[in-house]
């Protein structure tokens, strides 16, 4: 089993909570998104957060207004709806309820004292 890839796809599953955090916060670009994300250690690219922020909007968790930049393109800022504090609200109830149930599973948990697998794999 991939290590990367386990630990990719449980960055992943948090995703949408942390950008809706985020962007609770205050509105937000993308660009700011991704800074935000970068400084908690999770590298996101413009290719997956767009995708992820229409469909928060799509699921009207999420608006936006444009916004005309003096150095380019007029940006879309990214703010919570009412329906998004909700959904944040709930994601915010298990996300605690499942570090709590995780924390409590795996403490006193060290993999340098874990009984030897019987497990042999093919050569």
């Amino acid at each position: 089993m991939n290590t990367e890839n386990t630990k990719a796809q449980m960055r992943k599953g948090i995703l949408e909570f942390c950008i809706l955090s985020l962007i609770n916060r205050r509105e937000m670009y993308v660009s700011d998104l991704i800074d935000e994300l970068k400084k908690g250690k999770l590298d996101v690219v413009e290719g997956t957060l767009y995708p992820l922020l229409t469909r928060l909007k799509n699921g009207e968790f999420l608006s936006y207004r444009w916004e005309e930049s003096t150095g380019g393109p007029p940006r879309k800022y990214y703010q919570i709806t009412e329906k998004g504090k909700l959904f944040l609200a709930e994601l915010l109830n298990t996300w605690n309820e499942l570090t709590e149930s995780v924390n409590q599973i795996t403490k006193n948990n060290n993999p340098t004292n874990a009984p030897e697998s019987s497990f042999q794999p093919n050569t």
